[in-house]
């Protein structure tokens, strides 16, 4: 089992690899708005980048699934009524995420 602070390096490295193929921005606004906001819909998230990036709600919804599965830097909890998926910054990766933004 990996220790936390070779996790934490691990999605580090992760995180820059992902942000570094950031052709429009769009990934750096997304997670932007996982630092301010902290816990968002798909659909909220589309609402807000619509008007200033060319993206589809379901390249979006599989953009933010990728965040979640493969970088481990969010958690996925269903809305009271069962329907909806909320999508939440772990707190523990809050500080890492804004370095890699602030460096990419």
């Amino acid at each position: 089992m990996r220790s936390p602070s070779l996790l934490k390096a691990e999605i580090e490295e992760r995180l820059r690899r992902y942000l570094s193929r950031d052709k429009n921005g769009l990934r750096h606004e997304v997670l932007r708005l996982f630092v301010r906001m902290r816990s968002l819909t798909v659909r909220e998230i589309y609402d807000y980048v619509k008007e200033r990036f060319n993206v589809t709600y379901h390249s979006l919804a599989s953009m933010v699934g990728t965040i979640a599965s493969r970088i481990g830097i969010l958690r996925v909890r269903k809305s009271v009524n069962n329907t909806t998926s909320v999508y939440e910054l772990k707190e523990e990766y809050r500080d890492l995420l804004v370095r890699a933004l602030k460096a990419g």
